[in-house]
């Protein structure tokens, strides 16, 4: 190999190991991985495989060229090398007995040659496979030196991705134990658990109408059902009372705002931080007028604005212990009359707008 030639895959290198560090989600940082794989070894694809032993297949949505792959965990190429844990490199692969032509056929390519190294994880299990097809060559040959190469890759590939779907995972678990605290929260207040899902359904759909990023829809979907979770320390003999409050009781209600801000805010994760935002800010109001800090217009964090409107609808268009639901026609009134008083006149412009789709949504998670 050339010093020039070794220089541009170090180079290489560099760029992808600087894109991979930024990149979160699982089949975008398999994507980049691919095509470092791909461009570093001078294949026509690289192809990165997971193992999903529940199922009992190997999946890949990052095969170039083609969509969302999945064959059995024992079959074909890299089938055997999950089976025996080794490096299979062929320059003939349609000569191998447990060659599967399958893929060939489906999406009319042609294998020529094949490099296919197994992923460990940290027990020494395999839990993927790193493939190139086709080495970019007269002969199509893989060599000695691309093996090597691909061992480093695969080394590297092994820990990112590893660490990725930790990531995932711990964020899995995060959103799950948000949902069910926040039905806890509810179910104090005689709230369903269906009432959580849509202030979240309508938070995120009003998010995305309003243009916020794909990263922060994703944040206020999740951050959205602990809005109410300050409730958890609100005497039951306020929360629970079935006539109005007094003056006293209802100072008392406010609290669950602040009192959700400071369960929450200590927290370095983001989608709890995101919480406390909201939890905090979704009773404010446009005008000034709401509580707990009196705070205006955009002063207001966007995810509780929207939080707000989300809150209110659903108050609003469905029936509670104490109330029916109120007719289509009068809720639209409302947020026509507090547009630009509690709402955000431009969150509830195009909140009205695409009034019949919230009114979907109330329909898709309706109480039993």
């Amino acid at each position: 190999m050339s010093k020039e030639t070794d220089t541009r895959k170090m180079q290489l290198l560099l760029q992808y190991a600087a894109k991979i560090a930024e990149t979160r989600e699982l089949d975008n940082l398999l994507a980049e991985i691919a095509d470092m794989g791909r461009l570093l070894i001078g294949a026509d694809r690289s192809t990165v495989w997971l193992l999903d032993e529940e199922k009992g297949i190997l999946w890949t949505k990052v095969a170039h060229g083609v969509s969302r792959i999945e064959v059995p965990m024992d079959s074909g190429i890299v089938g055997e090398s999950v089976k025996t844990k080794e490096t299979i490199v062929s320059n003939d692969p349609y000569s191998l007995p447990f060659f599967n032509r399958d893929v060939d056929r489906s999406t009319g390519y042609t294998t020529k040659s094949l490099l296919t190294i197994p992923m460990f994880d940290e027990e020494g299990n395999v839990f993927g496979v790193f493939q190139c097809t086709n080495k970019i060559t007269e002969d199509y040959k893989f060599t000695e030196e691309d093996v090597t190469l691909l061992h480093f890759i695969t080394s590297y590939a092994e820990k990112t991705i590893l660490a990725a779907q930790l990531a995932k995972e711990i964020e899995a678990t995060q959103i799950e134990i948000i949902f069910l605290m926040s039905e806890i929260g509810e179910s104090r207040s005689k709230e369903t658990g269906n009432h959580v899902k849509r202030v979240a359904a309508v938070s995120e759909r009003l998010a995305q109408l309003a243009g916020l990023s794909e990263s922060d829809v994703s944040l206020l979907l999740h951050a959205s059902p602990m809005h109410d979770i300050g409730k958890v320390a609100i005497p039951d003999s306020v929360l629970l009372k079935p006539g109005k409050l007094t003056d006293e009781e209802y100072a008392t209600m406010k609290n669950h705002t602040a009192i959700g801000y400071h369960l929450l805010s200590s927290s370095k994760r983001p989608i709890i931080k995101a919480a406390s935002i909201v939890t905090h800010e979704h009773h404010e109001k446009w005008n000034g007028s709401g509580y707990p800090r009196g705070i205006a217009g955009e002063d207001i964090h966007i995810f509780g604005r929207i939080t707000a409107i989300a809150d209110v609808f659903d108050a609003l268009a469905c029936a509670r212990i104490y109330k029916p639901a109120w007719e289509k026609e009068r809720v639209r009134k409302l947020f026509e009359e507090e547009s630009g008083r509690h709402f955000d006149p431009e969150l509830c412009k195009i909140f009205l707008e695409h009034f019949e789709e919230f009114y979907e949504i109330v329909d898709q998670y309706k109480d039993v």
